[in-house]
């Protein structure tokens, strides 16, 4: 193999042009990724917003049925033990009367 020398000639302002016009291409590769990475960022960040927002929507659902829930079961309780004490009152007024009035209507 035989190596031959070339001799090429650029001119200075020719070199730092190419230089300068690489490193814009360089840049504008570097930009566009830039957006490409954020605007896949924001996609991400709209998504787990999302998410988050049904998941605060059905927390808050579930519990606002589970008060209704507990409200409901607290007045039946409530309610049982008003009429437990109306019969409990009624039963020892009952024996009083059968105690001081002798079975004594």
């Amino acid at each position: 193999m035989t190596q031959t020398s070339e001799t090429v000639t650029y001119s200075l302002e020719s070199v730092l042009k190419e230089i300068k016009d690489s490193i814009k291409e360089v840049n504008q590769k570097i930009d566009s990724l830039q957006r490409d990475v954020n605007q896949k960022f924001d996609s991400l960040q709209r998504d787990v917003v999302q998410k988050i927002d049904n998941l605060q929507r059905d927390m808050d659902q579930k519990f606002d049925s589970l008060q209704k829930d507990v409200n409901q079961k607290f007045d039946s309780l409530q309610k049982d033990v008003n009429d437990l004490k109306v019969e409990v009152t009624e039963v020892v007024t009952l024996g009083l009367r059968g105690f001081f009035l002798g079975n004594k209507p």
